[in-house]
């Protein structure tokens, strides 16, 4: 995760990519998007995590309760296919 963060932050700095072929060029690489889909994985659980404490500690009815995780696991889990498509079109 370092290592991404680390070689995007470089790439940035250097004054690139700015126009649409950079960035598609660096998204060429498998391992920069391989890497960009462990993030949005990592974020989405990250997510989950947050927002599942956050309606277990103030969400009582056990029906509204389970009603909210499911909504909220099915946009993550759309959020991260999206991704997919995005990063493999």
């Amino acid at each position: 995760m370092a290592l991404y963060t680390l070689v995007l932050l470089v790439a940035l700095m250097r004054g690139r990519p700015t126009d649409y072929g950079a960035w598609k060029g660096l998204f060429q690489n498998g391992w920069m998007r391989v890497a960009t889909l462990l993030f949005a994985v990592s974020l989405a659980w990250h997510a989950w995590v947050g927002v599942r404490d956050i309606v277990m500690d103030y969400i009582k009815p056990d029906g509204l309760r389970l009603g909210l995780q499911v909504v909220t696991i099915l946009l993550l889990a759309g959020y991260v296919g999206w991704t997919v498509q995005v990063l493999w079109r």
